[in-house]
């Protein structure tokens, strides 16, 4: 349980087996993100670094953290993702709180000094190299150089 929240019933055992092959590390967009910083060669970075919200990639000593995120988890502005049929009152209420919490990881590790980008799923599987390119800029920009 989530916040003392119940999970709502599956719809379905299709839904099930959906809802069982999401990962919060490790995923697709996570994993192309890091196979193209190391590509370019800004290897160095560390998986869920222990601050605020666990960025999932992140530069402790340039201070860089970034969050790729999920569209669909983390409710792109850009993609404007249907809300589930089933259970809707659960599902804006856990989509609500997972945007809090961003927002809230966000403020607290830009308060610590860091740089915070997120990269989008949308964007990287559309726009690889332009979102690397981005991410580049930040890095080199950073305090510290490599």
């Amino acid at each position: 349980m989530e916040h003392g929240t119940a999970y709502p019933h599956p719809s379905s055992p299709a839904v099930t087996n959906v809802m069982k092959g999401n990962v919060a590390k490790n995923n697709r967009p996570e994993v192309l993100m890091r196979r193209l910083l190391r590509e370019a060669g800004y290897g160095g970075y560390r998986l869920h670094w222990r601050v605020a919200g666990k960025p999932d990639i992140a530069y402790p000593g340039r201070r860089v953290a970034i969050f790729v995120n999920g569209c669909y988890w983390h409710r792109c502005p850009r993609c404007q993702l249907p809300m589930p049929k089933a259970n809707p009152e659960y599902w804006l209420a856990k989509f609500r709180r997972n945007q809090i919490r961003d927002s809230r990881n966000r403020r607290d590790l830009e308060m610590q000094g860091w740089t915070v980008a997120t990269v989008w799923e949308c964007d990287l599987s559309k726009e690889p190299q332009r979102v690397l390119e981005e991410i580049i800029a930040l890095l080199d920009s950073s305090t510290i150089k490599r």
